[in-house]
C-alpha cells in the first residue's frame, strides 16, 4: 500500500483524522505544516508575517518533493492551501492516494471561530472569508482528490471507516 494523503480546507479534520487513521492502519503520520515549521524553525504565522504567502507556498512544494523521495506507506496531512498550485496537485498524485475531507463553511466556522493561529482568517468577518475561500478552493481540492469524503455530521468512526474502505480498494 502507498501513502494516504488527506487534503481539505483548514478545520475540516485532516490532522485529527490523520492521527486516528495512523493508529487504525498502523502507519506513521506526517503533517506538511509541522514539517515546514520544523525545517524553518518558526511557526506558519511567523513565516507568513516575515516572508509572505508565496514563500510559504514554495516551501510546501519543496516539502512534497522531499516526501516523494522519502515517504512510503504513511498518512500525510497537507496544509489547506497546498493543493492550490497545479504542480502540487500533480505531486500529490505521485505521492499516493488523495482523500479530500470536504466540510461546509458552517462546519468550518463553528470549528475555527476564535482561532487566532490561522493567518488567512484574521480580520473582519471570518465566516464570509471562509465561504469565499471554500468556493475558490473546492475545484482545486476536487482535482487533487482521488476520493471525496463528506465529513459534515459524521463521527470520526464513520469517516475512518469510509477512508479505510477506499484505501483497501486502491
Amino acid at each position: 500500500m502507498g501513502n494516504v494523503i488527506l487534503t481539505g480546507f483548514m478545520g475540516c479534520g485532516k490532522t485529527s483524522v490523520g492521527l486516528k487513521l495512523s493508529y487504525r492502519l498502523r502507519r506513521t503520520v506526517i503533517d506538511t505544516d509541522r514539517e515546514i515549521e520544523r525545517e524553518e524553525k518558526r511557526t506558519i504565522s511567523d513565516i507568513f508575517a516575515a516572508d509572505g504567502e508565496s514563500y510559504f507556498r514554495d516551501r510546501e512544494t519543496v516539502c512534497l518533493r522531499k516526501l516523494i523521495e522519502s515517504a512510503g506507506n504513511q498518512i500525510i496531512s497537507v496544509g489547506g492551501g497546498l493543493p492550490l498550485r497545479e504542480e502540487n496537485r500533480r505531486l500529490l498524485h505521485e505521492l499516493g492516494q488523495v482523500f479530500y475531507l470536504r466540510a461546509t463553511g458552517e462546519t468550518i466556522y463553528a470549528r475555527l471561530k476564535g482561532d487566532t493561529t490561522r493567518p488567512l482568517l484574521q480580520g473582519e468577518d471570518p465566516q464570509s472569508k471562509i465561504e469565499t475561500l471554500l468556493r475558490e478552493r473546492d475545484p482545486f481540492y476536487r482535482e487533487a482528490a482521488d476520493v471525496v469524503i463528506e465529513v459534515d455530521g459524521k463521527s470520526f468512526e464513520e469517516i475512518l471507516s469510509e477512508i479505510e474502505e477506499k484505501v483497501t480498494e486502491a
